[in-house]
């Protein structure tokens, strides 16, 4: 698969099921300047929560982690105002 952008957001990896509605919300959000999705990993744990999972702030947004049953996939969000991106990630995850 070759790298590309879908508007924010930058495809070098295959998507989970499901992953691409909440990665255009965050794409939506104006303090998001770029999506990353990154790689896929298998749970050995069986089927935890679903969703999407707000897992820590990096140096130049958020690392947030979507779960799909017994996969998981790592999401990196560039943002120009952090303090506001993390208030708008919150009101997405609220829903």
């Amino acid at each position: 698969m070759h790298k590309y952008r879908k508007g924010k957001v930058k495809i070098e990896h295959h998507l989970l099921e499901g992953l691409e509605a909440y990665l255009e919300k965050l794409s939506a959000l104006s303090s998001v300047q770029s999506i990353i999705p990154g790689r896929i990993a298998r749970q050995n744990r069986g089927r935890g929560s679903k969703g999407l999972f707000l897992k820590y702030e990096t140096p130049s947004g958020y690392k947030l982690l979507y779960k799909n049953g017994t996969s998981v996939q790592e999401i990196f969000l560039v943002c120009s105002d952090k303090k506001r991106c993390l208030e708008d990630i919150r009101k997405i995850l609220s829903l």
